[in-house]
């Protein structure tokens, strides 16, 4: 028992008295070895700090809220943590609206796949957007999505090329958070476009989704916004923390059955 008390105060010296809760206080008692990993594992990010530590639950955030995890305990600890740290509610807002554009992938994985598939089927070549280039219209789509959201990928081309009003809509949604605040051109508050693209790569990288081409490419665009290799292997580090929310969901779950079972004289 000292032992784990030892564990506990640990935890609790490393992480923080916010982050200790009875779903760990279950971890603890069926499994010290896998608390005493679990606390190596969490600290370290916090220990280097390449990222402030309102960024580092910024990023914690968007790995258990985004669409693939929605790990509930997690978001509400982090955006409480968030706060204490000096993040603001717009701050945080801005977050969700940024996590929230995680579904558009639906389309940059699935238009290829779709193209592909017509050319499998001889009717890619009779389709009125195969190998044109674009009309007006989508060239100033093209310069609408550039001008907001900061960079262009090839894998907006044949998207674009397919259905420009949908494009339309998804430029106007994931821009939500990239165009608020501003004034005269520039931006006023809310997170800078590294943060941003450092978000981008922790839902990305996070093992419930794994978008490789999205990763690449907001990689790329946090070392253009000044950014560093230290930071972003620090977000990927975070992400790894998912893994976690299985022993943390899962424990309670195991010592509540067995607590029932003997009630039932099992």
């Amino acid at each position: 028992m000292a032992d784990n008390e030892h564990l506990r105060e640990r935890f609790i010296s490393q992480l923080g008295e916010s982050a200790w809760d009875q779903n760990w206080a279950s971890v603890l008692k069926w499994s010290p070895e896998l608390l005493e990993a679990s606390i190596d594992l969490l600290a370290v990010p916090k220990q280097k700090r390449h990222l402030s530590p309102k960024t580092q639950q910024l990023i914690s955030i968007a790995v258990d809220s985004s669409s693939t995890h929605l790990y509930l305990p997690g978001v509400r600890q982090h955006v409480k943590e968030a706060l204490k740290q000096g993040a603001t509610p717009a701050e945080i807002m801005e977050l969700i609206e940024l996590t929230s554009t995680l579904g558009i992938h639906a389309c940059n994985i699935g238009v290829p796949v779709l193209l592909d598939v017509m050319r499998e089927a001889a009717i890619f070549d009779q389709h009125p957007t195969a190998g044109q280039p674009f009309d007006s219209r989508r060239e100033q789509l093209k310069a609408d999505f550039v001008e907001k959201r900061g960079y262009w990928h090839h894998f907006w081309e044949e998207f674009l090329a397919l259905d420009p009003k949908f494009f339309a809509a998804y430029t106007q949604f994931s821009s939500v958070s990239w165009v608020k605040g501003m004034e005269d051109g520039k931006r006023v508050g809310g997170l800078e476009p590294k943060v941003k693209e450092l978000i981008y790569c922790a839902f990305d990288a996070a093992a419930t989704h794994l978008y490789v081409p999205g990763l690449r490419a907001h990689m790329h665009n946090v070392l253009k916004y000044g950014g560093t290799p230290e930071e972003i292997l620090e977000v990927l580090e975070i992400a790894t923390q998912l893994s976690l929310h299985t022993a943390h969901a899962a424990t309670p779950i195991l010592e509540q059955c067995l607590a029932s079972q003997e009630e039932d004289g099992g």
